[in-house]
């Protein structure tokens, strides 16, 4: 490990910035964090992270980590212990000074805050909780704060650190305790899922708090998040699928993000170099799919099973179970159901909102569609309008799979056009199998 001294806090930025563009467990706040007049910013619920509000603005923030020095060793890590790389490190000091700069220059409305772990994870969880605090208290900063909690460190600290961030995330980086094991053996189950159910439990607490108080202090209001790397070990996506509905049901969380794994070290343990590069289709498919369960009410035995445990290659999840379930369809616009129409390929949640209120007071017809934005080239061949489709159309699988499939650009890797499942050794090359019982969740 080369560690760097007495270089000046912009040659650190530029290290750590560096070393924080892996992780992509970041997103807009979910929250509103309003200025009561005696500090600088505010945090607004439209969005922070190079995001865009309503109105068209780019939001972003700072992201960094507080040190890339690190005594952990997983192997998928550039910060990893074994690796010569450039090491620095912030102090609180320098890291408030970095956040109070850009924001007063308007580079930033918020901070993302990670690090790798220095010493011990106690030690690296009160040097975070000492810099919010700093950030919070003495210069006012009434910004968003996203910060990674440390697996391992005390519960305690992770609850002080709660009152001072927006959101808080912990990575499950690998969705399985074999994973875990054999790519991150100083990592286990039970210091990534503590402080997560710390933060639910928490905040079930805090919201009876601020209802019965008004001036009690917020806990982690925008929720928290984590992420998992897609294609280090030979998980199916089913399995991550199951493994991320766990996570909304049993711990609340209000993100799963997902990280196309990318070979930055030389292990014998880590998947082969691939021609095709990340597997960014199957990341693709995984972000689909985590829509349908967070707001189209599928399940993830809907969008796979263990028969059919990948995604597919050329249709999305939600036009994949369509097609599959073919004697749910068409679907007459004006009669069905709100969680019906959610179930309808080209029509988005807005979309079928929109429907559902408007139909209330007239008739609607495919015109109407179009203008309430539905996505018709795949909406018309599962659609009625009193009775009657946009054009005649055999309600079979593979005549509308040929039509869907006209004009579409083929994903890199499949060389002929055919409706099938994505194979696990496909155009991703994801790797062997594994046991379902190892699931972390």
């Amino acid at each position: 490990m080369k560690i760097t001294e007495n270089i000046s806090i912009y040659e650190k930025l530029k290290i750590l910035t560096d070393a924080a563009k892996y992780d992509v467990a970041c997103t807009s706040s979910g929250t509103t964090r309003g200025n009561d007049g005696t500090g600088i910013g505010n945090c607004a619920q439209s969005g922070i992270c190079h995001s865009f509000s309503e109105d068209g603005r780019c939001i972003s923030l700072l992201k960094i980590l507080f040190t890339n020095e690190c005594i952990f060793d997983c192997k998928y890590c550039i910060n990893r212990r074994t690796n010569d790389v450039r090491r620095a490190s912030f102090t609180p000091h320098e890291v408030c000074e970095l956040t109070m700069e850009f924001y007063r220059r308007n580079y930033i409305e918020g901070l993302f805050l990670s690090s790798g772990v220095i010493r011990n994870p106690d030690y690296t969880m009160e040097l975070l909780y000492a810099t919010l605090l700093k950030l919070r208290k003495e210069h006012r900063f009434q910004g968003y704060i996203h910060v990674k909690a440390i697996p391992g460190a005390s519960l305690e600290l992770v609850q002080k650190v709660g009152f001072l961030a927006d959101r808080m995330s912990v990575n499950m980086e690998l969705p399985t305790a074999d994973g875990l094991k054999k790519l991150a053996p100083h990592k286990t189950r039970k210091n990534i899922l503590a402080p997560m159910r710390l933060v639910q439990n928490e905040r079930s607490v805090n919201k009876y708090e601020i209802q019965k108080y008004r001036n009690a202090s917020r806990f982690v209001p925008a929720g928290q998040s984590t992420q998992m790397i897609v294609g280090a070990t030979g998980e199916t996506d089913y399995q991550l699928l199951r493994v991320s509905e766990s996570l909304y049901q049993k711990f609340d969380l209000k993100r799963v993000f997902y990280s196309a794994f990318v070979r930055v070290n030389d292990d014998k343990d880590l998947p082969a170099v691939r021609e095709e590069g990340p597997p960014l289709l199957r990341e693709h498919r995984l972000y689909q799919a985590d829509w349908l369960l967070r707001y189209y009410h599928f399940e993830a035995d809907e969008i796979l099973s263990e028969e059919n445990p990948n995604f597919n290659v050329l249709f999305d999840p939600k036009c994949n179970w369509a097609l599959k379930h073919m004697e749910v369809f068409p679907v007459e616009v004006n009669q069905a159901s709100y969680e019906l129409l959610l179930r309808v390929p080209g029509l988005g949640y807005r979309s079928a909102q929109k429907i559902v209120m408007a139909r209330r007071y007239s008739s609607l017809d495919f015109t109407d569609l179009k203008k309430m934005g539905v996505a018709m080239k795949r909406a018309m061949y599962f659609l009625t309008c009193n009775g009657r489709m946009l054009y005649p159309t055999k309600m079979e699988e593979n005549y509308i799979a040929r039509n869907l499939l006209e004009g579409m650009k083929v994903p890199r890797g499949v060389r002929e056009m055919s409706y099938r499942q994505l194979s696990l050794f496909d155009d991703v090359r994801f790797g062997g199998e594994i046991s379902e019982k190892n699931i972390c969740v």
